[in-house]
């Protein structure tokens, strides 16, 4: 026992050399063990989003309620545009414009045809026919883009330019 004794003696200085390099390690690593804590912990209160008393269970299940109330809406959403996608096959969506000179005393294109047309190429041709001495106006329906009356030139090109989808004509 007396040589460990001598042995420690002799060499102290090396003993508190190592004991001082083993602290500095020991101290390095508990600092990069707070910092790794800071940045843990920073994590969890994000994840959280400041709840108090809040376990990662609790956090689970809140999440879980509010992805099937998110489901359950963006259903609905869905449901909703397939309705509407629906009611819009049904309302104009094309147009054909057509202005002539009905008559060649009047001077210029005042007359004209509009055809107006769903997606099922179901509406209606209205024409107004401008004259010096009255002006007349009257519609002829439209199904499948046809007519079951006889329809003027202009109807048929405003026909015509609805399916072809140019609304209107040029004018210059």
């Amino acid at each position: 026992m007396t040589q460990v004794l001598e042995f420690i003696e002799y060499n102290s200085n090396y003993f508190i050399i190592g004991l001082s390099v083993a602290l500095i390690i020991v101290i390095i690593l508990y600092v990069a063990q707070i910092r790794e804590y800071h940045k843990h912990k920073e994590r969890y209160d994000s994840l959280t989003r400041g709840l108090s008393g809040a376990n990662i269970e609790d956090l689970f299940l809140k999440i879980n309620t509010e992805l099937s109330s998110l489901n359950r809406d963006i259903n609905l959403l869905d449901d909703n545009i397939e309705a509407l996608e629906t009611r819009l096959t049904f309302t104009i969506q094309k147009m054909g414009f057509v202005r002539y000179n009905a008559f060649a005393d009047t001077g210029s294109d005042l007359s004209f045809s509009i055809a107006l047309l769903d997606a099922y190429n179901n509406g209606f041709v209205l024409t107004s026919i401008y004259g010096r001495e009255q002006a007349v106006m009257f519609a002829k329906p439209i199904q499948n883009a046809n007519c079951n009356v006889p329809l003027s030139p202009e109807e048929m090109a405003a026909i015509n330019r609805a399916l072809m989808g140019e609304s209107a004509e040029k004018i210059l």
